[in-house]
């Protein structure tokens, strides 16, 4: 395999992981109540799809790092066909929590292996010194491109649907279970693992916490990967307030709830396009700032003060208003992707391929993490105060979290604790 190919099966995988979750994104909760479901019982259902996800990160990355990239990926594409079929034909709140569960199990598996694959098969063909910014940079913009396109498509397909074949709701989800039975496809024919001993599930069940424990270790023992880990946090943070008071804030300027709905769909459009394009600059900040680390500064410093100017100008109406929160959500997200792209690659400079996937969702948890901090805060805060208090707090957790790149110690590669001799590699 050269360079190029593995360049575009991972491009490919980036964008057929994420297509799924993006058809579902505008249909989920319209389904649910159309369903029968209470609000309550839909955000029950949304809270157990993160729990189950935050609980299975560091397992399912051990997993990953004992049996392959390969093979967690496909069960992830399972779990996700599994999942979506499921929501598509659901009538009950017992059968969308299930959906919410599958979906959990799905969105852990697929947490890293694509990365660590492509970087793994990157090392083996050009070795450990190969630039991985530019095939990370082209995986997150696919990534970003996929949840633009299947936003978008899955807010249009009801319309398109006829109602005497389908539930037109259910169409989204169901034509996500497709795309993922697609994914598992090229998943399995398309990623080439070098062959290793056939493992017992004793020895796999003994070996995946020994991974799990190296990883959390390393990330909490390394000055490089303790510095990332926080720096996933403050990101949490800052996502769970942009996701939290948006949609609110767009509904209050177009008028009605099914108007700022319409708004916040064409918004988060336009923040994975920016995503994207946040995705493909990353390199060249990196070059322009002399490193990664002044690259990440640079797109921290950039989305504090989108933030900062979503609370600035929270009194604009009509609109000024709409455009000034549209842009600050657009540039919010380029910068976000910026300092994320950098930090991914940091990081994997940071370790062995033997715990690649492992500090991968242990970085991911933590940015889970940070988003349950600020439910417990910007949340009440926004509520006592108003959501220009809560954006502005916000934007100060980016401005300190930019201090976390300043003298970035050196990554050195390899791990400081031992792990398991069975790896993964591809080639």
């Amino acid at each position: 395999m050269t360079a190029r190919s593995a360049l575009r099966r991972y491009m490919l995988v980036s964008f057929l992981t994420w297509l799924p979750m993006g058809l579902m994104v505008a249909a989920l909760v319209l389904l649910m109540t159309a369903r029968g479901l209470s609000l309550a019982e839909v955000g029950l259902s949304v809270a157990v799809f993160s729990i189950v996800t935050a609980t299975l990160e560091l397992p399912t990355g051990g997993l990953a790092d004992v049996l392959g990239r390969r093979v967690v990926l496909a069960l992830s594409a399972a779990f996700t066909v599994a999942a979506l079929a499921l929501i598509a034909v659901s009538t009950t709140f017992w059968m969308f929590l299930a959906g919410s569960v599958l979906k959990g199990v799905a969105r852990a598996l697929s947490s890293g292996p694509a990365t660590s694959w492509y970087v793994d098969t990157l090392h083996g063909i050009e070795g450990r010194d190969a630039d991985l910014k530019p095939g990370l940079a082209r995986g997150g913009a696919m990534e970003s491109v996929a949840l633009c396109v299947g936003v978008l498509a899955g807010g249009g397909l009801p319309l398109l649907v006829p109602a005497q074949v389908i539930f037109p709701l259910a169409a989204p989800p169901l034509v996500g279970a497709v795309a993922a039975a697609v994914l598992l496809v090229v998943v399995v024919f398309a990623m080439p693992e070098p062959a290793h001993a056939r493992r017992s599930l004793s020895s796999v069940l003994r070996e995946v916490p020994a991974t799990v424990g190296a990883g959390v270790r390393l990330a909490t023992g390394a000055p490089v990967l303790r510095r990332l880990t926080a720096a996933a946090a403050a990101s949490g943070v800052i996502l769970f307030s942009i996701e939290l008071l948006t949609p609110g804030r767009l509904a209050a300027l177009a008028g009605t709830a099914e108007l700022g709905s319409l708004a916040y769909a064409v918004v988060a459009a336009l923040g994975f396009a920016g995503s994207a394009a946040g995705s493909a600059l990353a390199p060249r900040a990196a070059r322009l700032a002399g490193g990664s680390a002044g690259g990440a500064i640079a797109g921290t410093v950039l989305a504090a003060l989108s933030v900062g100017s979503l609370a600035a100008t929270a009194g604009l109406g009509g609109p000024a208003g709409l455009a000034s929160a549209g842009l600050a959500y657009v540039t919010l997200f380029v910068g976000l992707s910026v300092t994320g792209l950098l930090c991914l690659e940091m990081t994997h400079n940071a370790v062995s391929a033997a715990e690649r996937t492992t500090v991968t969702s242990t970085s991911s948890l933590s940015l889970q993490a940070g988003g349950i901090v600020a439910n417990l805060t910007l949340g009440s805060l926004a509520a006592q105060s108003g959501a220009p208090v809560a954006w502005a707090g916000a934007a100060l957790v980016a401005l300190a979290s930019a201090l976390l790149f300043v003298r970035m110690p050196a990554p050195t590669g390899s791990s400081r604790s031992p792990a398991p001799q069975a790896r993964a590699h591809s080639g």
